[in-house]
């Protein structure tokens, strides 16, 4: 009696992986960049570069994201349900992130 594997693995293929963690990256720093040209007049006190900080972490954080839904792969369920699911759950886990890196990447500047 041979037992099937109810979690196939597939192997990880680098061009994909790459593409949607750069499509994280990439939503992750136009949106902190949107965020950090509000700031016209920042505290001296946070330093000459404070904004690397948050221009690394928030879209390291997206990044992770998108390699969080190249991990799912929402394309591959069968039924819709379950389709709509893993998309609603990799939207959710992108934008925690997301946030989380913001924050993270904020922290000690705009979020004492």
């Amino acid at each position: 009696m041979t037992q099937s594997n109810p979690f196939p693995t597939r192997p990880l293929e680098a061009a994909p992986l790459l593409k949607w963690a750069l499509i994280g990256a990439l939503v992750g720093l136009f949106l902190i960049s949107l965020f950090l040209t509000g700031a016209n007049n920042p505290n001296p006190a946070w330093g000459k570069f404070w904004m690397i900080k948050p221009l690394v972490m928030v879209p390291s954080a997206g990044a992770a994201g998108g390699v969080f839904f190249y991990l799912v792969n929402p394309a591959h369920f069968e039924s819709t349900w379950k389709k709509l699911f893993a998309y609603a759950a990799c939207l959710i886990v992108f934008v925690i992130g997301l946030w989380i890196g913001t924050v993270l990447g904020l922290n000690g500047t705009y979020w004492n």
